[in-house]
């Protein structure tokens, strides 16, 4: 095999060699005809040449915009460990066997760009790029999945371009700096996510390889935005009604057929040249998004992770691309081939063609012939090794790989703060989004969608706000910059329990809509619209089963203030209210619809439609005033009532219910109105409500927030205050046992041996006494509280038989209660008769070692 390898070796080396005598021979020929063209050519005039400079000055060359530098210079490497400046025994071995690795692979595949393997890092000391990754679950829920690290990497991280597009960068930096600096290529990006994918317990890698233009240089100006893509609508698909048996045959269609068929030709070519037309834009649309070509198509570097299925439920491989922090399946065009892979045990080099770019690659690491491993001892089950694959064959060298970076660390801080200096802008098609860090805005904003019409981004169709932390509970607001409305979406908690609110102006009685979280309200209103003229409330879950509530207004007299509807309200011309179906009533007794019928006096009902009938029953009444002119009553009459029943025969009901009927109809139409008027109230309660909140913009702030939380933060500091003075107050007022007794001395004097001792003297027959006092004390209520409980024992046995069962109960407790009570002080008793003289000789031991009379007592002895 080896002896056929050399031989295929000097054949390929040969036929390299005539490739590049032939390459070189028709360059030269080539340069020598331009020589020959360039003899032919006529010389040059002044005025061709003043021409050719005025033309050449009126070409303006754009300016590209500078990158953030992020370079070796701009590291401060004085403050890292040790690992980051030199390399251990173990590591030198592993750089000498990648070298090694490096070079057979060079010579077994020498069309083959050099291998990603030992990148210096940021203190010029080459590294193994697997030992770079530090695998670390964040202490964060929300980076435990794939998509928040990928969504914080994105947004935490500043991109900077590689230096050569076509090359791998010469550095490696590890993700510890990286973090501090917030800055990174596409290396560093990758190697951050793929540690906490891996910390997080995904079956990730970093890979090498070749990107498109966009996916290179993170432009997602041609990419629509996902926030901008509506989920897709489940169709419901509706039930065929069958056919009743008994049921009126439809009208003899009479229209012409012929008629009929002309107009549906008519307008099928009207559809055909709409169809026509809008593909035709929609093409001339598309050839003005296409990308212009790239002339380094394919040969762009690239560094981005990939996820293979298996591990935490993960179904299928894909790709992340840690700029954008969008997921890509392996099958998609903007990834163009790959050089390689590695992870935090091994490395593996892709043989197999990427002609169609990563769509026909298999991702299964076990098949050496697919995937070139370098080090033995990978965990792939479909990988049978032999002693003669080429490799590190001492696999402790393998279970020993160490990662010289420091433990990655994420300070609440950086992670609530996310962006750098807390905003980062994002350009898509049609589309910017812009992203604050919370509290970095004071009105809570966090994030804003803006929309526009065409590709350049000069006229703006919507705009969608999100907020956060807003104590009025909004979370996001869209303004619709065509129709001018804005709509308001608000959390659960708000004073008044809104939940929608749509509006074009936030002056009252003009078009809007305010939808509520039914559950916090009483009156289960759902939703209320109103426009100058109407309003129309909706209700659920309501004890008198009302549904829905329209009202119709007449012009007002006087002008229109703030407080109009309190002063000045809309007159009522016509309230109308339906009603949900109340089983505890029959159908023709159930009210479905009422309307007041306001200027023209008059009351409609319609009652409930029964299942076996096809109308329903109808009530006309005509209110009139309870009194004439003159004063005198109005009788009712069947006159005032008119009456439609579908079954007359079986109710037939009297002028009194009528007349009960008319009254309490009276009643509900003034309940009805004032309940009106309250609604007119409530929305203007509302709009002064939001006007104020829109002006403060007040933000909460958790109380565990104690950098933030002013209250609390005051608070906090009171508390230290006065926990501060309690203990200096208790250090003060300690007790002395000398004091009560050198207060009685002159102020100044100096004691004497005689004073010396008398004092010791004096407080130990204080405290003896105090002893005894105390001893006496507990005897005291030992003896009563026995004396007390004999007196109860010989009570109960002198009224036993007269007692009740109640009386019985209050005895044994009472008895239970003393009991309990003369145990405890007897145990205090005795508890006190031994500790008396410990204390009695503790205290006299601390009057012998007492500065004050320690010498003296002394001396006297």
């Amino acid at each position: 095999m080896e002896v056929l390898r050399e031989k295929v070796e000097e054949e390929e080396e040969a036929e390299r060699e005539d490739a590049a005598e032939r390459a070189e021979r028709a360059r030269t020929e080539k340069m020598m005809r331009q020589v020959e063209v360039r003899k032919e050519e006529t010389t040059l005039t002044q005025e061709m040449l003043r021409d050719l400079e005025k033309k050449l000055s009126e070409i303006r060359i754009p300016v590209s915009v500078e990158v953030p530098a992020f370079t070796k210079d701009t590291i401060d490497i004085s403050m890292l460990p040790v690992s980051y400046k030199t390399n251990t025994s173990k590591e030198e071995q592993l750089l000498q066997l990648a070298d090694n690795f490096s070079r057979q692979y060079s010579h077994l595949c020498p069309d083959r760009v050099p291998l990603f393997l030992h990148p210096l890092n940021e203190c010029e000391v080459p590294k193994f790029v697997s030992t770079t990754l530090r695998p670390t679950l964040m202490p964060y829920p929300e980076l435990y999945n794939w998509d928040s690290c990928a969504q914080f990497v994105s947004d935490f991280l500043t991109m900077v371009p590689l230096p050569d597009p076509l090359k791998p960068p010469l550095h490696l930096y590890s993700s510890s700096t990286v973090l501090k600096y917030q800055k990174g290529n596409c290396f560093d990006f990758s190697t951050l996510l793929c540690s906490m994918l891996i910390g997080s317990g995904y079956d990730a890698y970093c890979v090498n390889g070749y990107g498109s233009q966009d996916l290179c240089h993170m432009d997602l100006t041609r990419e629509v935005c996902p926030l901008t893509v509506k989920p897709k609508e489940t169709i419901k698909r509706e039930e065929k009604v069958l056919p009743k048996k008994y049921t009126i045959r439809p009208p003899r269609d009479l229209c012409s057929r012929f008629e009929q068929e002309q107009e549906m030709k008519r307008q099928q070519e009207i559809r055909a040249q709409e169809e026509k037309r809008l593909k035709e834009e929609e093409e001339r649309l598309m050839e003005a998004e296409k990308a212009n070509p790239d002339a380094l198509h394919g040969l762009r570097v690239h560094s981005w992770v990939l996820v293979l299925s298996g591990k935490r439920e993960v179904p299928e491989n894909f790709f992340i691309d840690p700029f954008t922090a969008r997921s890509y399946s392996t099958q998609d065009e903007h990834f163009l081939g790959i050089e390689s892979l590695w992870n935090h045990k091994n490395y593996w080099i892709n043989m197999q063609d990427c002609w169609n770019c990563c769509k026909d690659l298999i991702f299964d690491l076990g098949d050496p012939v697919r995937w070139e491993y370098m080090l033995l001892g990978t965990d792939k089950p479909e990988l049978f090794l032999t002693e003669d694959d080429s490799g590190i064959n001492n696999e402790d060298d393998v279970e020993n790989l160490h990662s010289w970076v420091e433990q990655i660390e994420i300070s609440p801080e950086a992670f609530e703060t996310r962006c750098p200096n807390g905003k980062k802008v994002i350009q898509y098609k049609r589309a910017k989004l812009e992203k604050w860090a919370p509290y970095l805005n004071h009105n809570g904003l966090v994030s804003r969608l803006t929309t526009y019409e065409d590709l350049e981004c000069t006229n703006i169709l919507e705009i969608k706000e999100w907020y956060r932390n807003r104590e009025d509970m909004l979370e996001l607001r869209h303004i619709n910059k065509t129709t001018a409305l804005k709509t308001d979406y608000f959390k659960p908690g708000h004073p008044r329990a809104l939940r929608v609110h749509s509006y074009k102006s936030m002056q009252p009685e003009m078009d809007r809509v305010i939808e509520f979280y039914e559950t916090a309200r009483v009156d289960g209103l759902i939703k209320r619209e109103e426009t100058p003229r109407t309003m129309t409330e909706y209700y659920r879950g309501r004890s008198d089963f009302l549904s829905y509530r329209h009202v119709d207004f007449g012009p007002r007299v006087k002008k229109l203030t703030l407080s109009s509807a309190e002063s000045n309200p809309r007159p009522v011309v016509k309230i109308t209210e339906r009603f949900f179906r109340n089983p505890a009533k029959p159908a023709e007794e159930d009210v479905a619809e009422r309307v007041f019928l306001v200027a023209e006096e008059r009351i409609q009902l319609r009652y409930h439609c029964r299942e076996d009938h096809i109308t329903a029953s109808k009530r006309e009444f005509l209110r009139r005033s309870e009194v004439d002119s003159e004063g005198n009553k109005i009788i009712v009459t069947p006159d005032m009532c008119i009456t439609f029943e579908v079954e007359p025969m079986e109710h037939t009901k009297k002028l009194l219910y009528q007349y009960e009927t008319l009254m309490h109809l009276k009643k509900e139409e003034k309940l009805s109105r004032r309940q009106v008027w309250e609604s007119e109230l409530e929305v203007l309660e509302i709009l002064k409500l939001l006007k104020e909140e829109e002006e403060v913009h007040t933000l909460t702030i958790s109380i565990y927030d104690t950098k933030r939380n002013e209250k609390s933060k005051e608070y906090r500091e009171a508390m230290e205050r006065m926990m501060h003075e309690e203990h200096l107050r208790q250090v003060e007022t300690q007790l002395d046992y000398l004091a009560p007794f050198l207060v009685q001395l002159p102020p100044g004097e100096k004691l004497t041996r005689w004073q010396a001792v008398r004092l010791k003297d004096e407080c130990l027959s204080d405290f003896k006494q105090r002893l005894i006092n105390k001893a006496n004390l507990i005897q005291a209520r030992f003896e009563k509280e026995t004396q007390e409980l004999q007196k109860k024992q010989q009570w109960y046995q002198e009224n036993q038989v007269t007692l009740t069962p109640e009386d019985e109960d209050l005895y044994l407790s009472y008895c239970s209660q003393a009991m309990f009570r003369i145990r405890i002080l007897e145990q205090r008793l005795n508890r006190h008769k031994e500790l008396a003289p410990l204390k009695y000789l503790a205290l006299e031991e601390k009057l012998h070692k007492d500065p004050r009379l320690g010498e003296l007592l002394k001396m006297f002895t």
